[in-house]
């Protein structure tokens, strides 16, 4: 991408740099916020890891090797913030990350940024059942539109193993959709 290119040497570039950053965080701070987010549940934290995330790239960027997209070495970054937040709350995040996918789930359709319908709530509430491990992986490819070579660089997993995730997460998803669809009817 001629303007990702642009950007970067921008990025790399000691006078530029402030000015550039900027235009990074109005391109892909809403993108990175909702995929942290879908991991860390809640507003609050996200945020703080949002800002830790970037925090990250300012100071790396002069390290970016430029072997993957932009975009892709960013969403790493923040999938690693994002493990680290959960770590570090650990004693508490297995209450927490619980009560805060309950919440999650009730509060949705007060949501402002939420328009969906019954289908889509009972979408989430399905994704929310799934392991850890699925719901990263059909969150990024379903929501995220990342390919899977993407996927594949940010979590450090193959492309086969990611694949046999999300087809056994949509499988999990159409059967509880068909099958909560017989019983309504």
């Amino acid at each position: 991408m001629k303007g990702e290119t642009e950007l970067i040497r921008r990025l790399k570039n000691p006078k530029l740099k402030n000015k550039a950053f900027k235009d990074l965080l109005d391109i892909h701070q809403e993108r990175l916020y909702w995929y942290i987010r879908k991991i860390v549940l809640t507003h609050d934290n996200a945020n703080d890891v949002l800002q830790n995330t970037f925090i990250r790239v300012y100071k790396g960027i002069q390290n970016f090797k430029e072997n993957s997209a932009l975009h892709t070495w960013m969403f790493r970054i923040a999938y690693n913030e994002c493990i680290r937040f959960l770590e570090k709350n650990k004693l508490e995040s297995a209450f927490y990350q619980n009560d805060a996918t309950k919440s999650y789930l009730s509060n949705l359709t007060q949501d402002a940024y939420f328009d969906g319908n019954e289908v889509q709530l009972k979408l989430h509430s399905i994704i929310s059942s799934l392991s850890e491990k699925q719901q990263r992986v059909f969150q990024m490819k379903y929501f995220d539109d990342l390919s899977f070579h993407e996927i594949s660089e940010i979590l450090n997993v193959s492309e086969n193993t990611l694949k046999s995730s999300y087809y056994s997460a949509v499988k999990t998803i159409e059967k509880e959709i068909i099958s909560d669809t017989i019983q309504t009817n």
